[in-house]
């Protein structure tokens, strides 16, 4: 899938403070950055799925043990049930599977963002980087995903007078542009011939770091994965790749138990998919800790106006990531 897709070569940082732009970071990259479509991905991995895998329309409202079971069982809001064997919670930021393990509620950054797809028919003049506009407290950033298509999003301040408001699509895209008024007149096209379907408004939320430190993140044959696991802002870019990285490493620790062809009763099977659990935690840890870390700081960084807590926040950034980019390079294993 990768060959769609461009590659991006350095970063850059534009300030537009004062009235001009002023060029503050250029990094070039020795690793490479792509930006893909979630629902490309998602259709990926489906298309790689045996038929009638998937059941959609399906949105989890409790799991809990049985009285006599050891097995959970899940309740979804149609009103059907599910007494599973295995349970593997992929339930995003608000995840119910959390809650069952008594993972502490996500917190909220001071933060909101808005994204979006923009297409240009007749392709895009933009370079290969990963760029980022800054005013005052509001960053555009901007990358292309292919020739004809550029992700963008915007960072700024939360007010929760616009968590009610910015619901509709077109106040979303109107409020934005109210906002940018002062930045150039190609970011404020760009969202002004913005995909529709693909805006959205969130407050941003993140699992704090220390809760990713002692959480307890499976029990029994219960544990998660990607968001509702290791939920994160979006400043690193690294949310949906520190996902497939979980979903490589609880196959193989599941494979390598034998856990991918299970023919044994069901004790040993259930102890095995524990011993695979356990593994799978231990082994994502301090990698989710580490991002979530240095995700939590940029972002704290981009929310505060205070000076001496800029200040606390670059010192920490500077000392714990030197290398700004070093996430990147890191190798989760084979499958």
């Amino acid at each position: 899938m990768a060959c769609y897709f461009l590659v991006m070569y350095r970063q850059r940082v534009i300030s537009l403070d004062g009235g001009r732009q002023k060029e503050i970071s250029l990094v070039r990259l020795e690793y490479e950055i792509r930006c893909l479509r979630r629902k490309d991905l998602i259709d990926t991995l489906y298309a790689a799925l045996p038929l009638d895998t998937v059941k959609f329309g399906c949105q989890l409202e409790s799991i809990k043990l049985g009285p006599h079971s050891t097995k959970p069982i899940l309740r979804f809001i149609d009103g059907s049930s599910v007494i599973a064997k295995v349970v593997i919670g992929c339930d995003g930021g608000k995840s119910i599977v959390s809650e069952f393990l008594n993972l502490k509620p996500t917190k909220m950054f001071p933060l909101c963002a808005v994204r979006g797809l923009t297409n240009y028919p007749n392709g895009h003049s933009y370079d290969y980087e990963f760029a980022r506009f800054m005013k005052d407290n509001v960053i555009i950033g901007r990358i292309a995903i292919d020739d004809n298509s550029v992700y963008w999003f915007c960072s700024l301040p939360f007010n929760p007078k616009d968590e009610k408001g910015w619901k509709d699509p077109e106040v979303i895209r109107q409020s934005t542009l109210e906002l940018l008024s002062d930045f150039p007149q190609e970011i404020k096209e760009m969202i002004e011939n913005t995909d529709m379907e693909s805006l959205s408004f969130t407050h941003l939320r993140y699992r704090a770091p220390r809760d990713l430190l002692t959480g307890t993140f499976c029990k029994g044959t219960v544990t998660v994965a990607g968001d509702a696991m290791h939920v994160m802002g979006p400043f690193l870019g690294q949310g949906g790749s520190a996902a497939l990285e979980d979903a490589v490493v609880l196959a193989r620790t599941m494979a390598q138990l034998g856990l991918n062809n299970v023919g044994s009763g069901s004790k040993v099977t259930i102890h095995g998919v524990e011993k695979a659990f356990n593994q799978f935690v231990k082994q994502r840890r301090m990698r989710i800790v580490w991002l979530s870390l240095q995700t939590y700081l940029t972002g704290m960084l981009s929310g505060t106006s205070l000076g001496p807590k800029k200040i606390l926040y670059i010192w920490l950034l500077k000392v714990l990531f030197p290398n700004p980019n070093g996430h990147i390079d890191y190798d989760c294993g084979e499958l």
